[in-house]
């Protein structure tokens, strides 16, 4: 069993940075799971441009928009995988309930968290998660934002109560999480 590392923070923090540096530093054998979907030309060139700097530097990587713990699974010869990113995970769920015209549910979505750290924790190495932290500014406006940072919240808090490391990320710097234990009195 291997260790599991969550990497939250804000957007353009340093998040997807910091724990590539991380998983390199583990082995020159590593796995990018990458969950972004193609959806225009802007999208596709700044793909292209992640995959050839990760490419540069030995990354094998796994186009994986869903099914995250089967590609986990799939990578058990790489000493380190990093899956980035979860919150784009979340939106690919919801977009696929709509387009089944289903409902996906904050128990629909840990389910599916318990699953992906199942298939962690089973990972003889390390993974690493990416994700955004989401709701810490405006409530949006409109129902279906709502859901959005709800799922992105309940997959964030799954995921990190069961890693072995969480890693805050702030204006580029890392701030370890510890779990507080209340002081009974």
């Amino acid at each position: 069993m291997g260790k599991v590392i969550l990497v939250t923070g804000g957007s353009r923090s340093g998040k997807s940075s910091w724990a590539q540096k991380t998983a390199e530093s583990i082995s020159p054998r590593r796995v990018f799971i990458a969950t972004c979907p193609v959806i225009d030309d802007e999208m596709r060139e700044r793909i292209r441009k992640h995959r050839q700097s990760r490419d540069e530097k030995n990354w094998h990587t796994i186009e994986e928009p869903l099914d995250i713990a089967g590609a986990i699974d799939s990578s058990h010869e790489f000493p380190a995988a990093l899956v980035d990113c979860l919150t784009l995970w979340i939106n690919n769920l919801m977009y696929r309930a709509e387009k089944e015209n289903t409902a996906i549910t904050e128990t629909d979505v840990a389910a599916e968290c318990r699953r992906v750290i199942d298939a962690a924790k089973r990972h003889p190495g390390a993974v690493l998660f990416v994700t955004n932290e989401v709701g810490m500014g405006i409530i949006p406006e409109n129902a279906q934002a709502r859901l959005y940072r709800d799922l992105a919240g309940r997959c964030n808090q799954v995921i990190a109560e069961a890693c072995d490391r969480v890693v805050l990320m702030i204006s580029g710097l890392p701030l370890e999480m510890s779990r507080l234990t209340a002081v009974s009195g």
